[in-house]
């Protein structure tokens, strides 16, 4: 079983591999191969996670070494993997996840020239994305997570002939690498520390260290949260994550739904136990939580662009796993929890975003929607399912495990138990508002579609079934997965392990959460209904309010951005120039304007004349005469 776990990454990685040196020869079926060995990898994975439920809950990690890597003194990197079952649950998703999207990328990139390449970009991105999740040591969890970076960057500038596509891949590579340095830093600190990078290593010496290394632990913890935050698109390094849009939608679904941005989330709970020996990292991961669930349900009230008010609910939802992460053994079970009932409505979502734009010839703008459950029944069942999902309706996946969360805020005890489950408890109405918003907007009411700018009129139609059979499935674990886990606790036994667990003391009784929870969703579906079910959706926006306007701007981060560190850097850059010149420069060359002048005049007395040679000797004689002469009289 342990060579499987290898070729879990070997597949896709060698799919990359023949589709981007094969060249045009693969043209017409590149995509196929790239899809087939997504599948093969879900296989693999699969025959794993039967074998691993085979064995008792201490004996399921497997591990696996390759070679070493950088054989340098006691700096020694193993290519070595660990199968665990946090890592098994990253395995099951990714693959199985990215294998749908796969499939659906076929009929949605069917008519693009560059599709094989396509399907390389994403067989590469599942391979470092594996690679990350499977890496029994950090150096080499950062060679996926750069690897993710790359793949990436690659996918959401695709579409590279856009301006827009361009200069959004290149933002989100910037931003991503200041997240990248904290890890990076991170790892440094960790040798220095401990001696090794590996978890076997690392996790236990970090949970017996003494109060000497606890500065030490607490940076390492608050490197880590960094790179989380920028991977994970989290306040301060969120604003890459709406841009990112610009790619194909099925990078949306998968990069931006089901996997890269749940790498900060996985990153944070394989290092538990450093937060858990370090209290002030702990509490700013679970304020970068509060605080990004926050922002950015408020910015996707405000999106018309039906992807990008999905790129608000991400952030938001992660903002979510990040708060539970946070909260330690009591919250890193059902922020994975979470992780993976995401996985399934996001996905279905985006894919169902991408049918939609499918069928109204790419219009992102749900303005110029309505109506259009009539046209594509099956896009509009699924996304429907995947709505309710994420709003916490009754039974299905994300009531749940997002009411498991806000459970475990309360949990917390003491005033911040209460401020983070308020900040839970509010997000949850403010995530029914905005997806109540995209469903009437897009599905209801009448239609408001209009000619396009080459005056083709859409048509709108419902998706092939290469598309709709992914979403189908998708809507399934949307409808289903979140039971599944909660029945009899199986998600916190299958977890507790590796994660550990543990209940705390809410103040809040499960009843009253669920009580709660359920009357804020009314509300916010209410509101929406009130503003957008019972009242003609204008082709124009509105002006709106003060905080309307921010959040169309993504509230002002962008602006932010470019005043502190563009113009600052800017400003910054200019008086390091300046000093360069006036100071730097200043006494460099005015030391050898004074060596040079010196040595000028010195070059005169060397003229070359007897005479003058003479009087020199002379006077230099008299010098040494006159001072011995003084020198006898004192």
């Amino acid at each position: 079983m342990e060579t499987l776990i290898g070729l879990l990454v070997a597949a896709p990685l060698l799919g990359a591999a023949v589709l981007l040196i094969g060249g045009r020869r693969l043209d017409r079926s590149g995509h196929l191969l790239g899809t087939l060995l997504a599948l093969v990898s879900f296989a693999f994975a699969v025959v794993l996670f039967a074998d691993m439920l085979g064995k008792s809950a201490d004996h399921r990690t497997l591990t696996s070494t390759l070679f070493t890597w950088v054989p340098v003194e006691s700096f020694q990197a193993q290519v070595g993997f660990q199968l665990d079952q946090l890592s098994m649950t990253f395995v099951l998703l990714i693959t199985g996840v990215g294998s749908l999207i796969h499939i659906y990328s076929i009929g949605y990139m069917e008519h693009d020239e560059n599709r094989r390449k396509f399907f390389g970009f994403l067989n590469l991105f599942l391979a470092a994305m594996l690679l990350l999740v499977l890496a029994d040591n950090y150096f080499l969890l950062y060679a996926g997570w750069e690897g993710v970076g790359l793949a990436s960057y690659l996918l959401i500038g695709f579409w590279q002939h856009k301006p827009s596509a361009a200069t959004a891949a290149k933002k989100a590579f910037l931003v991503n690498r200041v997240g990248d340095i904290g890890l990076s830093v991170a790892i440094m600190l960790m040798f220095t520390t401990f001696g090794s990078f590996t978890f076997a290593d690392v996790l236990p010496a970090a949970a017996k260290a003494g109060s000497a290394q606890h500065a030490t632990i607490t940076g390492i913890g608050f490197m880590l949260l960094l790179a989380a935050c920028g991977k994970s698109a989290q306040v301060p390094l969120q604003s890459w994550l709406g841009d990112a849009m610009e790619g194909p939608t099925p990078v949306s679904a998968l990069i931006h739904a089901a996997t890269m941005v749940t790498a900060g989330v996985y990153l944070i709970t394989r290092s538990g136990a450093i937060f858990n020996a370090a209290p002030d990292a702990q509490v700013a991961v679970v304020t970068v939580g509060a605080v990004t669930l926050l922002f950015g349900a408020i910015v996707g009230c405000a999106k018309d662009d039906i992807k990008k008010a999905l790129a608000g609910s991400t952030m938001s939802q992660i903002g979510y796993m990040i708060m539970a992460a946070g909260l330690g053994p009591i919250g890193y079970v059902f922020a994975i929890m979470h992780l993976v009932t995401h996985g399934f409505f996001k996905a279905g979502l985006f894919l169902g975003a991408g049918s939609v734009m499918h069928g109204m010839n790419d219009e992102v703008d749900m303005r110029r929607y309505g109506g259009l459950r009539k046209f594509m029944p099956i896009t509009f069942v699924t996304f429907g399912l995947g709505y309710l999902a994420i709003i916490g309706f009754p039974g299905l996946s994300g009531f749940f495990s997002k009411d498991k969360i806000i459970e475990a805020a309360f949990a917390k005890g003491g005033t911040e138990g209460w401020i983070l489950g308020g900040c839970a408890m509010l997000g949850a109405a403010i995530t029914a508002f905005y997806m109540t918003r995209v469903m009437l907007m897009t599905f209801f009411g009448e239609k408001r579609w209009v000619p396009d700018a080459e005056g083709h009129e859409p048509h709108p139609h419902e998706s092939p079934s290469v598309m709709t059979i992914p979403m189908i499935i998708l809507a399934f674990g949307s409808v289903f997965a979140g039971g599944l886990f909660s029945l009899n606790s199986r998600f916190v036994h299958w977890l507790e392990p590796v994660t550990g667990y543990s209940e705390g003391d809410s103040p809040v009784s499960t009843g009253a959460v669920t009580a709660g929870t359920l009357v804020l969703l009314v509300v916010g579906v209410g509101i929406a209904w009130l503003m957008y079910g019972r009242r003609p959706v204008p082709a124009v926006a509105p002006r709106g309010s003060l905080l309307t306007r921010a959040a169309r701007r993504d509230l002002l981060q962008d602006d932010f951005n470019h005043v502190v560190l563009v113009r600052g850097g800017e400003h910054l850059t200019r008086s390091l120039v300046y000093l360069d010149h006036s100071l730097v420069d200043g006494v460099v060359n005015g030391t050898a304007a004074s060596v040079g002048g010196l040595s000028g005049r010195l070059r005169k007395l060397q003229n070359g004349y007897v005479r003058s040679y003479a009087v020199s000797m002379l006077g230099g004689t008299a010098v040494v005469v006159a001072a011995t002469l003084l020198m006898r009289a004192v």
